[in-house]
């Protein structure tokens, strides 16, 4: 004797929406234009993308068929410029990117934190509606505008007053640090609140229920719930400097320096590439070809930076019914 079947019936919204479902997906008037212009976008994307990858990393090649992979990875004199002096180790210009890196985060992952914090658990709804537009137009203003505001005003008005015009070059990595700081913290203030904003009423509740102070609740129970949030704007803001051109290019110089003092003229692989961009280099010249192989450097760390920002922030995401 054949079992009974234990499926269980389908319900009738269930079984209306199978069967619409089976009908052809383009009845409506467009629809399939509709479709095929977004399936054309999606191609041009990949088309692009694709050419961008090959030209890049053709033109690498052209270059390491002139110096070595070895000089290139494993010397730390970069000098490109000066015929006769030739010398193509990257880590110069990686440690300029690293130098404005580093201090344009300790200047604005502190301040960006404690914005959203106050954004999300102090501020009354009002006043967030006012601060936290108020906030984003930082992001706003052109680059171009920081540049100068840091090379003619920052340097000149508050850091040489401050530590000396013998210690502070015209051109500094401290500068552009500094405006980029400015500049980033609107990405980490808002994204930051966004998560914390999303973390359940229950949390809070919960921790006030067995004595916290509001202070308490933000930092030992808001903080870490929202962490994943956290990490991705830290990234996401990261990922920002390390692209930045005319504010390094304008406010630190253009003198590869294997140092990460702040008060030292640095050159960061943005800066290099605007530089040979803007300069007399010929197509076909090691100068021009030393353009990509940067760009390609540049490009692999920040591939490597979107692929550990996604594992970190799927390792760290909260999942809340």
């Amino acid at each position: 004797m054949a079992p009974e079947s234990t499926t269980a019936p389908m319900s009738p919204e269930a079984a209306l929406l199978q069967k619409q479902m089976q009908h052809s997906t383009f009845k409506r008037p467009g629809e399939l234009a509709v479709v095929a212009l977004l399936w054309l976008c999606g191609t041009i994307s990949l088309i692009t993308t694709v050419l961008i990858v090959t030209t890049l990393f053709g033109e690498t090649i052209d270059f390491f068929r002139e110096v070595s992979p070895a000089e290139f990875f494993l010397e730390t004199r970069w000098q490109a410029l000066i015929p006769g002096t030739e010398s193509f180790g990257i880590w110069e210009l990686v440690a300029g990117t690293a130098n404005v890196v580093l201090w344009s985060m300790v200047f604005a992952l502190p301040l960006g934190l404690a914005a959203a914090i106050y954004l999300s658990e102090y501020a009354h709804p009002r006043t967030r509606s006012i601060l936290k537009p108020l906030l984003e137009v930082l992001a706003g203003v052109p680059t171009v505008v920081y540049a100068f505001f840091a090379l003619t005003v920052v340097t000149e008005d508050v850091l040489r007053p401050l530590f000396g015009d013998d210690r502070v070059p015209i051109f500094n990595s401290l500068a552009a640090s500094l405006m980029m700081a400015v500049m980033i913290l609107p990405t980490i203030a808002s994204v930051s609140e966004d998560a914390m904003s999303n973390v359940p009423r229950e949390l809070r509740e919960g921790a006030y229920g067995l004595g916290a102070t509001r202070l308490e609740v933000a930092i030992k129970v808001v903080l870490p719930a929202a962490l994943s949030g956290v990490i991705a704007a830290v990234l996401l803001a990261i990922a920002r400097v390390i692209g930045e051109t005319m504010i390094v290019a304008l406010a630190a110089g253009s003198t590869p320096n294997l140092t990460l003092m702040p008060l030292e003229s640095v050159q960061t692989m943005t800066g290099y590439m605007l530089q040979v961009g803007l300069g007399d280099a010929a197509r076909g010249t090691i100068n021009y070809t030393s353009l990509f192989a940067v760009a390609s450097t540049l490009f692999v760390f920040t591939l490597t930076l979107n692929v550990v920002a996604t594992w970190i922030v799927n390792r760290f995401r909260e999942a809340y019914e």
